[in-house]
């Protein structure tokens, strides 16, 4: 669902202004944006809106962020593009929230359309990022770890580099209030790529939501997942990330980019049948979600397999 009409104005006219969004005494000042050949179609406005329980979408029309409610403050999930932090910020205050009440800020994987807006929504929020050893590694660089299939050196796919940030291990308890977050480790498509799992709940029905890692096998013109030249063999280790989601308890799945979840068929569909967050046939609650994902790239990963090893 994107955002149109009088909605829209409302959005563009919270973003607008050279001095950034003012909350209390601190401002929120975005870093330059970033030009890519999707930005634009990825930043598009999107209405932010309950996923399930405390937990609600407040990234854009591409990226995705979530925002989880605790009653000792809130957490952030990615930050997307540089020019998405007014984006996000401005969507968390229209659902009624304060973002500077935002205490951890969790990262999926240290790439430009996940972190590009970090740096900026950390310095506003004063909050702790959490992310992996490898990740952690990259948000300090500011572009992504020599290991990872995309990088092609310290000039390319930079984003701002992020402060305040500690690594969490993984499968280690992120605990705020009365929710706890866990980080489960996929790499593949990046060496620090996580996943995050936690439980959101409506009354005294509990639902597992995941935020599941981009899982596809991308990459720069010369690395290979079947390893050669600098290039070590991942498919193994990518292969078990794979199943590792499969296996996770899964109710609700969002994914880092909101397409490959199917966000825009599940939001008409709730609006065509007026369907609330967890109403019967909530198309957001889709158990075996997680498994669909793992099976679909999984068949992405053999055949990039496949067209390396027929070179």
């Amino acid at each position: 669902m994107r955002v149109s009409g009088s909605a829209a104005v409302i959005v563009m006219l919270a973003l607008a202004g050279p001095t950034g969004q003012t909350q209390g005494l601190r401002t929120l000042q975005p870093d330059p944006p970033i030009a890519c050949s999707s930005c634009a179609e990825w930043n598009g406005p999107r209405e932010p809106f309950k996923v399930f329980g405390n937990t609600y979408f407040v990234g854009t029309s591409g990226l995705s962020a979530l925002l989880i409610v605790t009653d000792q403050g809130l957490i952030l999930m990615d930050g997307a593009l540089p020019q998405s932090a007014p984006i996000i910020d401005a969507n968390i205050r229209a659902l009624g929230f304060h973002t500077t009440d935002v205490k951890y800020i969790l990262t999926s994987h240290a790439h430009y359309d996940h972190a590009g807006g970090l740096h900026a929504l950390q310095r506003y929020t004063r909050a702790t990022v959490l992310g992996s050893a490898s990740t952690v590694r990259a948000l300090a660089l500011g572009y992504p770890v020599s290991e990872d299939p995309q990088y092609e050196g310290p000039n390319s796919q930079t984003f701002p580099k992020v402060e305040n940030v500690r690594v969490v291990k993984d499968k280690e308890a992120v605990r705020l209030g009365s929710t706890t977050a866990t980080p489960h480790y996929m790499p593949g498509h990046t060496p620090g790529a996580t996943s995050w799992t936690w439980q959101a709940c409506e009354g005294a029905r509990c639902l597992n939501i995941v935020y599941g890692d981009s899982l596809t096998p991308v990459s720069n013109d010369t690395f290979r997942f079947t390893g050669g030249g600098t290039s070590p063999d991942i498919v193994e280790g990518f292969r078990a990330s794979i199943n590792r989601m499969a296996a996770l308890p899964c109710d609700i799945l969002v994914t880092t980019h909101p397409q490959s979840s199917n966000f825009d068929e599940k939001l008409k569909s709730r609006a065509d049948e007026a369907l609330g967050p967890g109403a019967p046939g909530d198309p957001f609650i889709a158990p075996r979600e997680c498994k669909d994902l793992a099976e679909r790239s999984m068949n992405a990963l053999d055949a990039r397999v496949k067209a390396e090893r027929d070179k």
